[in-house]
């Protein structure tokens, strides 16, 4: 759904309203409905109908409702129809809806570990973040963190590396000094704005568009699919490639209709979230090699690679701060080196064997 963004915050603020009276007038139960005698299955999501993630949801829903179709019907809500993600938690942990995609950041103030996605510079290369995240055994530990709050992860969706846009040119970080960026709500990434030399503005991500057209913030930091999914790039023109975090996305299931299924059912389910991140991660690239031609060509964005190395001096301790205040990340932290170590050492193998073989034609 498509919606001007002078109009979005009325109108979601609208849609929401209206979204959760329906939801509560056609539930039998504690936000359950029924159609034809199926159950339906919400989920809620920030993104457009064209996003890599709504895409990976429509796989869910397709394996759902071909396995369980004559027990569920899937409805997906994409544009935060039903509200922000921190709202859309919410009712996923009172069973209103039953899903709902959403950054690591909104999952802090329910498990602190997921704090850790917010460190700066805490992957050393994408091939080191894929392998995390896909490491299923050591991952199922951190997505029943949450289950005392009543929702558990059942996959994640890759959302790239965040970098730095803005209506002015950011080419160091004392470019950034006087300027408000909008961050996700989680404390580390306010602080990593904040050591950047810029203001921080922790707004819902529906917000942003607006906020950067009428002056309120300067820019925003995400992926280069905000800028042409949510049309960022007609007010902001210049994206700057710090690459400070790569933050998942995850999808979220209410715990007790999780476990209120047979665990033939359970299985199909953890089936279609495989599936769905499977085919998200496919588009994904895609999608950002687009939307970087479309930002460039028809809007007018430039794209400035920056040396990192000024930005990451910036932020240096606030890794071991982040460390000494929360405990909690300390073995996903540990981890995660590990994985950074042996992906740097398969690279370095893989460019001497190369240098090698090169040098022996």
């Amino acid at each position: 759904m498509k919606m001007m963004k002078t109009l979005k915050p009325i109108l979601s603020v609208s849609l929401c309203v209206i979204m959760l009276l329906g939801l509560a007038g056609c539930s039998s139960s504690g936000g359950t409905a029924f159609t034809g005698g199926k159950r339906i299955i919400r989920i809620s999501h920030a993104q457009s109908e064209t996003h890599p993630e709504h895409l990976g949801l429509l796989a869910f829903k397709e394996y759902i409702e071909e396995n369980l179709g004559d027990k569920y019907e899937v409805e997906i809500y994409p544009n935060e129809i039903l509200g922000s993600a921190s709202k859309a938690i919410e009712l996923t942990q009172t069973g209103a809806i039953d899903f709902v995609v959403a950054g690591t950041a909104n999952l802090e103030t329910f498990a602190d570990v997921y704090e850790i996605f917010s460190m700066p510079y805490l992957f050393t290369s994408e091939e080191a973040y894929f392998a995390t995240m896909q490491d299923t055994d050591y991952m199922e530990q951190v997505y029943a963190s949450t289950d005392e709050a009543g929702f558990r992860v059942l996959t994640w969706y890759n959302a790239g590396t965040r970098n730095v846009y803005a209506t002015t040119k950011i080419e160091t970080p004392d470019d950034m000094k006087g300027l408000k960026i909008r961050v996700q709500q989680s404390p580390a990434s306010i602080s990593l704005v904040q050591a950047f030399g810029a203001a921080a503005s922790p707004l819902s991500f529906g917000e942003v568009y607006t906020a950067i057209q009428q002056g309120v913030i300067n820019g925003a930091e995400n992926n280069e699919l905000a800028l042409t999914n949510n049309k960022h790039g007609e007010v902001a023109k210049y994206y700057s490639y710090t690459k400070h975090q790569m933050i998942p996305d995850m999808l979220i299931g209410n715990l007790k209709f999780l476990e209120g299924l047979s665990d033939d059912e359970l299985a199909i389910f953890q089936e279609a979230a495989r599936i769905s991140t499977e085919v998200e991660m496919e588009y994904w690239d895609e999608q950002i090699e687009e939307a970087k031609e479309i930002a460039e060509t028809d809007m007018g964005v430039e794209f400035i690679d920056v040396n990192i190395d000024l930005f990451k001096a910036k932020v240096a301790d606030l890794q071991e701060e982040m460390l000494e205040d929360n405990e909690n990340i300390r073995d996903l932290y540990d981890h995660i080196q590990t994985i950074n170590e042996s992906i740097g050492t398969e690279t370095a193998t893989t460019s001497a064997e190369a240098s090698d073989t090169e040098g022996g034609n």
